[in-house]
C-alpha cells in the first residue's frame, strides 16, 4: 500500500490559476503593495508619460525595489529573475517579468523623488496610529562604498609613479629610437607601451588636481576656523586684560597632505576606520529614529568619518517634516556627536539634547545606578551640564533607550537584510539609495507593528 501523497505535476488547472490565492494575507508583500499605492506618484507616472511603448507603472517597480531591500535583495538582475521564481515578487509584479535594466534605470532615475515618497510613508505611519514623534536617537554607521580601497592613490604615491611612469616612457623612446631593436622581446609594441603609460599618467594628473581641489576646500574652512579662534581670544583679552590659558591657535597649512586620497572608482567615497578594526572604502550613513516605533524619520549620508556635523543637518529634517507627525521633544546621541554648539543648536529649536560628553564605564559602582549625582556647581560649563544631566535618573533611562533604538536599526539592516554595500556611486545617488533601505525598513517595521 502506498503511503505517500501523490505527485502529480501534469494535471492542469480546471481555471487559470490566481497568485492572489497562493500568498497569505498577513504576507509583507501585500502590505508593500497596499502602502504604494497609497502614494502619490503623480511625478513619476508625468515622468513615464508619452514616451516609446507602453512602460511599466511606477508602483509596480517601487514595489518590486522596495520589496527586494527589504528582504535582502538589492541586485536588478537577482529581482528580475525573483518575478520567475517567487511567488510574493510575481504576485507585486502582477504577473509580469520587468528586465534588469529597467528596474536599474528605475532606480537610479528617481532617486530624488524618493524623500517625498519617504515623508508620505511617515504621514501613513501616523494615520495607521504606528508614529507619533517624541524622543528621537541619532547614530551613524560605515557602509561600504561601491569601489575598493586598493583603487584609492594618495597624493604622496601618485607623484612618486609619475617620476617612475615618465623615466619609463623615456626609456621607451630611446629604445624605439635605435636602429637595432633587437633588444625588444618578441610581442611587444613600444608604441602601445608608451600609450598605456602617457594615459596613466593623464589619470593620475586628473586625480592629483582632484586632491589638491579638496585640499583648497579644507585649508579655507579650517583658515576660517582658525581667525575665528584667534578673534574669541582678542576678545577675551580685551575683555578681561589678561593673556588666556592654553596654547594659541595653530594656523593651517596649506596644499594637499601626503596621506590624501582619492578613489579611482568611486572619488566621492572616503577611506574610513570601521568597527572591528582596519580600514575600509565607505559613506558614514545617518538615521534618526522615533523611540517609540523604531521607525526612521530622517537620514543622510556623509563623507566626513566623524559625526559632530551631522546634529545641525539631522535638526534641519526633522524641522521640516510635517506638523502632523508630532514635534520632536528629545534628542538622544553618543559622544561622536556632543559638542556646545550642537547642544545650543538643539535648544534654539526647543529640543531637549541628551548628547554623552564622553564614554562610560561599562561597569559603574552599582549605587550609582540608584543615585542621583551630586549639585553642579554654578560655574560649570556646558560639558559639565550635559555630563551631569546623563547621570540624573531621568537622564540614564532616556539615554538608554539609544541602544533599544537606533543601534538594533543599524545591526536589522546590516546582519539581517544583508545591506552592508551600496550598489550605486556618488554621494547623490548614495544618498538616494540609503533612503530605498530606510524606506524598506520602515515598511517591514510597519507591517510588524500594525494591528493583526
Amino acid at each position: 500500500m502506498n503511503r505517500f501523497r501523490p505527485v502529480d505535476r501534469q494535471t492542469g488547472y480546471l481555471l487559470p490559476p490566481s497568485v492572489d490565492e497562493w500568498l497569505p494575507e498577513d504576507h509583507l508583500a501585500r502590505f508593500i503593495v497596499e502602502v504604494v499605492d497609497g502614494l502619490d506618484v503623480g511625478t513619476l507616472e508625468k515622468a513615464y508619460a508619452g514616451r516609446g511603448s507602453a512602460a511599466y507603472h511606477p508602483t509596480v517597480l517601487l514595489s518590486l525595489l522596495v520589496y527586494g531591500y527589504a528582504n535582502g535583495v538589492f541586485s536588478s538582475r537577482k529581482i528580475e529573475r525573483a518575478t520567475f521564481d517567487s511567488v510574493a515578487f510575481r504576485f507585486i509584479a502582477a504577473g509580469t517579468h520587468p528586465d534588469h535594466d529597467t528596474l536599474a534605470t528605475f532606480r537610479r532615475r528617481f532617486l530624488d523623488e524618493l524623500a517625498d515618497l519617504f515623508v508620505q510613508v511617515l504621514e501613513m505611519a501616523r494615520e495607521m496610529k504606528l508614529l507619533k514623534l517624541g524622543t528621537v536617537s541619532l547614530d551613524g554607521t560605515k557602509v561600504k562604498a561601491n569601489a575598493s580601497r586598493h583603487s584609492a592613490l594618495s597624493h604622496g604615491h601618485i607623484e612618486q609613479l609619475e617620476v617612475q611612469l615618465k623615466e619609463e616612457v623615456q626609456s621607451l623612446f630611446a629604445l624605439a629610437e635605435q636602429a637595432d631593436q633587437s633588444a625588444v622581446p618578441d610581442g611587444m609594441s613600444i608604441p602601445a607601451e608608451i600609450a598605456r603609460r602617457e594615459e596613466r599618467l593623464e589619470a593620475m594628473a586628473a586625480a592629483k588636481a582632484k586632491i589638491e581641489e579638496r585640499a583648497q576646500a579644507r585649508f579655507e574652512k579650517e583658515q576660517a576656523e582658525y581667525e575665528g579662534k584667534l578673534a574669541q581670544r582678542e576678545a577675551k583679552i580685551k575683555e578681561t586684560g589678561k593673556k588666556p590659558g592654553g596654547k594659541p591657535p595653530k594656523p593651517p597649512s596649506a596644499g594637499p597632505k601626503a596621506q590624501d586620497q582619492l578613489n579611482l572608482t568611486d572619488e566621492e567615497s572616503r577611506i574610513m576606520p570601521v568597527s572591528g578594526g582596519g580600514f575600509e572604502q565607505a559613506y558614514n550613513a545617518q538615521a534618526a529614529v522615533d523611540t517609540s516605533s523604531m521607525l526612521v524619520v530622517a537620514l543622510g549620508v556623509t563623507q566626513a568619518c566623524n559625526d559632530k556635523e551631522q546634529v545641525v543637518p539631522m535638526l534641519e529634517q526633522l524641522a521640516g517634516l510635517p506638523a502632523s507627525l508630532g514635534k520632536v521633544e528629545r534628542l538622544l546621541a553618543d559622544t561622536g556627536f556632543y559638542s556646545a554648539k550642537n547642544s545650543d543648536a538643539c535648544a534654539s529649536r526647543g529640543i531637549d539634547p541628551f548628547i554623552a560628553v564622553k564614554r562610560d564605564e561599562h561597569h559603574p559602582v552599582p549605587q550609582e545606578r540608584f543615585s542621583e549625582p551630586v549639585a553642579l556647581s554654578a560655574d560649570a560649563t556646558p560639558a559639565q551640564t550635559m555630563a551631569h544631566k546623563l547621570k540624573t535618573k531621568a537622564g540614564r533611562a532616556l539615554y538608554a533607550l539609544r541602544k533599544q533604538t537606533v543601534e538594533p536599526v543599524f545591526g536589522i539592516i546590516k546582519s539581517v537584510l544583508g545591506f552592508r554595500q551600496f550598489s550605486l556611486r556618488g554621494l547623490k545617488k548614495v544618498t538616494g539609495e540609503w533612503t530605498l533601505v530606510c524606506l524598506a525598513w520602515n515598511l517591514k517595521r510597519m507591517a510588524a507593528l500594525r494591528p493583526q
